[in-house]
């Protein structure tokens, strides 16, 4: 695992120059490469390439970056891991080549030279972000990985290309200017995340999952270039679609075609020469991977968890119990507000532009007890959104079932009415009917989910239901000073053969969530303490099968991922991991009305919020008069605004 940077620079700089600027870019990527850093720099083309190195594979400098190839054609810097590399390897032996060592980015870039980059890259299975330079030809290609579990931001400052794996890099650039991108601050209101290809900077971009960038003299003259797909998850989608049913296999073969897949991928996830690891929260899909590890293992393999004082949002006691059967060496971690307070400084740097989604604070707070013990943890993320995970899954079909037969003054009635009781008397409701509530609703915070239930009940469309879902403020447009609002990627059409709203919302999370939240969320959490993780159900041979499971067996009982728990009811028992979904959640809504209330009043003040010119302070302050009297919990709206706050008081171009 590592970190890379680079530019390119047609101006005629001298050797020291590109050195110095991309060995400067480089080093603010420490965090992901503390083994060893490299620079290599081409005068005649001006390129600069910058590399740091987590040593996971291969731990001699035979695996040193940038690397290159013994043509001298090709080199690479280079962010990830090859989980086939073996196989690859092999491939390449019986063509007549010889390693020198045995790191997966030596096996790629001998792919890259042997068979040509995107046939190369289509081999793989992995998780990569890279940039290789072809000296031949004077063209560099940026790549990422099918899923976007690695990142990659491009993009042109005036005359420079520049490019790396996290915006600190792009910015020790001497040209880079950094302007706030108002649209892209707009998107990221509504969706908590700056999603790509934006950045939060104009002019910079990011790399869209499973795309390459190629540029050469043409890009440069006119300062743009497309990224062209090499795998898409719409046409994984589709052709999946198109073979539903599977020819009629039964759903016991289904699931044990599941568990073989999922199996395939923990195994080539567990290859590793240093100690290794898996966060556990106790539900479904991190106690899948930790079992399907643990079947895998001689000895007891080392877990993770982080628990919360308040009973209603802590899952470490269920962790605990799914340990105890499988057998792991388990460590939980008790969550307190001083130990939010004491990581919220380094969020706004640990993940470069804003980014809100709170469970940040516990990704980053387990990250860091893992890293304690392991270099390499494995996660449960990505079965939400392939197996139908989410509350929004299971019931926004029936909802919109529903809610279209009904005229529109109805349903708008029908929101009226639900939200005249506050989320907190809703709660007190459910709590006392407590055991006379079916399973599926007893839930976390039901008055927060009843108000979500009467936000989407107008809504005039599959996408608008979705989009409503989805956002937290619905119009940015009104807080953003100077910003449109648009945000295309929640309206685009649905894939052809999907089945009704569930697998729209599916492939919806598939391309904007998972991407722009999930993996941004834990890659920067376990990255800034060095750590790797892997993600198994994230797997393109995994993702592909999915999406040839009908809906139908997906949703089944009245909950999701029925599939998936059944490979998990193989290794633990039902009643260990059968309860409703909390997600990685924690209490948020009562930190800001009590310990984090000082700092949050700094950030959210009028005054500096009108100086600074990017957002207006009126709906904001409304928003957190209205959550501190207790009315509503507004706190992941209110976490928008003190993210961004966070992040623009320590953003060095706007100091």
């Amino acid at each position: 695992m590592c970190g890379f940077a680079g530019f390119v620079d047609s101006r005629g700089m001298r050797e020291e120059q590109l050195t110095g600027i991309g060995t400067r870019m480089r080093d603010t990527l420490i965090h992901r490469g503390p083994d060893d850093g490299g620079t290599w720099v081409d005068p005649s083309a001006g390129i600069a390439l910058g590399s740091r190195r987590l040593a996971i594979l291969d731990l001699s400098p035979a695996g040193h970056q940038p690397m290159v190839s013994p043509s001298g054609r090709w080199v690479l810097a280079y962010n990830g891991e090859i989980y086939n590399h073996g196989e690859l390897a092999r491939r390449l032996r019986a063509g007549g080549w010889e390693p020198r060592g045995h790191s997966d980015t030596e096996v790629l870039l001998a792919a890259i030279e042997a068979w040509g980059l995107e046939p190369a890259v289509r081999a793989t299975n992995g998780m990569f972000a890279f940039a290789a330079w072809d000296t031949h030809e004077r063209r560099l290609h940026l790549v990422r990985d099918r899923l976007g579990e690695k990142p990659l931001y491009w993009g042109w400052q005036g005359a420079v290309l520049v490019f790396g794996s996290e915006l600190k890099a792009l910015r020790a650039h001497p040209d880079f200017v950094g302007e706030v991108d108002r649209d892209a601050l707009a998107v990221y209101f509504r969706r908590n995340c700056v999603p790509a290809p934006q950045s939060i900077y104009t002019g910079i971009r990011k790399l869209p999952p499973g795309s390459i960038v190629s540029l050469g003299a043409a890009e440069w003259a006119r300062r743009a270039a497309e990224p062209v797909a090499y795998w898409s998850a719409r046409s994984v989608v589709e052709s999946g679609s198109a073979s539903r049913g599977l020819d009629g296999t039964a759903p016991g073969e289904v699931v044990d075609e599941l568990e073989r897949l999922l199996g395939d991928a923990v195994a080539m996830r567990m290859e590793a020469d240093v100690p290794l690891g898996a966060f556990l929260s106790g539900g479904v899909d991190s106690s899948t991977v930790v079992a399907l590890m643990q079947a895998r293992s001689s000895r007891p393999i080392r877990t993770f968890t982080i628990g919360f004082a308040d009973a209603g949002y802590d899952e470490s006691a269920d962790a605990g119990a799914v340990a105890r059967h499988l057998g792991t060496d388990h460590t939980a971690v008790v969550l307190s507000p001083a130990d939010a307070m004491a990581v919220l400084p380094e969020l706004p740097g640990m993940y470069d532009e804003p980014f809100a989604d709170s469970s940040q604070i516990p990704t980053s707070l387990v990250s860091r007890v893992a890293r304690q013990a392991v270099t390499v943890a494995l996660s449960g993320d990505g079965g939400d959104e392939l197996w139908a995970g989410y509350n929004r899954h299971v019931w926004g079909g029936r909802v919109w079932d529903t809610a279209r037969r009904l005229p529109l003054p109805a349903r708008r009635a029908a929101a009226f009415t639900l939200t005249r009781m506050a989320p907190a008397r809703w709660d007190a409701l459910f709590e006392h009917l407590g055991p006379a509530l079916p399973a599926r609703l007893r839930v976390r915070t039901p008055g927060t989910k009843v108000h979500k239930l009467a936000s989407v009940l107008p809504a005039g469309s599959p996408a608008g239901l979705y989009q409503t879902l989805v956002s937290h403020w619905p119009r940015p447009e009104q807080l953003v000073v100077g910003a449109a609002g648009h945000d295309p990627l929640v309206v685009q059409a649905p894939p052809a053969g999907t089945e009704g709203l569930a697998d729209q919302m599916m492939f919806l999370d598939l391309v904007t969530y998972l991407p722009d939240d999930i993996l941004v969320k834990l890659d920067r959490a376990a990255m800034a303490v060095s750590l790797e993780s892997r993600v198994p159900m994230l797997d393109h041979r995994v993702v592909e099968y999915a999406w040839r499971v009908p809906a139908a067996l997906k949703l089944r009982d009245g909950s999701g991922k029925w599939p998936l728990r059944q490979v998990l009811h193989r290794y633990v028992p039902p009643a260990l991991v059968d309860r409703p979904k909390m997600g990685f959640g924690l209490p948020l809504g009562d930190w800001l009305r009590g310990d984090l209330r000082p700092w949050a009043e700094e950030l959210l003040d009028a005054g500096s919020l009108r100086r600074q010119g990017y957002l207006r302070p009126e709906p904001i302050r409304g928003a957190w008069d209205a959550h501190l009297s207790g009315r509503v919990d507004l706190a992941h709206q209110l976490w928008d605004v003190l993210m961004f706050q966070a992040w623009l008081q320590g953003e060095p171009c706007h100091r």
